[in-house]
């Protein structure tokens, strides 16, 4: 099996997206972790005076764990597929969050305009064809000094997450997944993780992109070694 990319993913996370919501609240401390990641971005306060781009927001999960973190600042949340960012807009928001349907490759065309004082993306990178070429639209979208924070997927290296990884997929997530009629989606969804950087890959990956203070951060309970936080800022001089 090759892994879905982009056209192709964006229709089948359109068609996923009537039961994503339901998929990922069985994955234990699902939407507890992604505030945690928020929380790890460091930034003050209740976010007053803040402006947030929320990359690959999906159906608002990530959103929401911003809103909930950060309830004063304005979020700005984009995503390429219709379905789900549809589902996000059905969802009662405060003033503040905007939505936009987007790549993350185009998001000038998209009418995406920096500066943000922090970008946060969760589950984005492994799904897009160039990260390098993402990471570099994401600096440029910061000031010096400004904070990513990427929630994702990437394996610690040790076989042993691997296979952890590998029997959550095949034993509970991919028989659910074909039953609701998404099964091509749930194994791109293994095989992307298992193709993907390693946590120490991929920090190495985000400070050769012009960040500093690059940090892979474990998240708690089953998801130790295969999900990780990752934060760090735009340096002050650039690439």
């Amino acid at each position: 099996m090759t892994l879905l990319r982009d056209e192709d993913l964006a229709v089948a996370f359109d068609h996923a997206s009537r039961s994503y919501d339901a998929l990922v609240a069985a994955n234990p401390g699902y939407h507890a972790h992604l505030r945690r990641s928020v929380r790890r971005l460091g930034l003050p306060g209740r976010g007053e005076g803040l402006r947030l781009l929320d990359l690959g927001c999906g159906t608002g999960a990530s959103t929401a764990a911003l809103r909930s973190v950060l309830p004063a600042a304005d979020i700005t949340a984009v995503d390429a597929s219709s379905g789900m960012l549809a589902r996000a807009a059905a969802k009662p928001w405060a003033d503040g969050v905007t939505l936009v349907h987007a790549p993350a490759e185009g998001l000038a065309e998209a009418g995406v305009k920096g500066p943000f004082d922090a970008v946060f993306a969760a589950y984005l990178f492994r799904n897009v064809a160039d990260p390098d070429a993402v990471l570099a639209t994401v600096h440029d979208l910061l000031p010096p000094g400004g904070r990513l924070g990427v929630h994702e997927y990437s394996l610690s290296g040790r076989r042993a997450d691997r296979a952890v990884w590998t029997l959550v997929c095949r034993g509970i997530v991919q028989p659910a997944a074909t039953a609701l009629g998404d099964g091509p989606l749930y194994r791109h969804l293994w095989r992307s993780v298992v193709e993907f950087d390693t946590a120490d890959r991929f920090a190495a990956r985000i400070g050769a992109a012009g960040f500093e203070r690059v940090r892979a951060l474990p998240l708690p309970g089953w998801q130790t070694g295969i999900t990780h936080t990752f934060v760090a800022a735009r340096g002050e001089t650039g690439r």
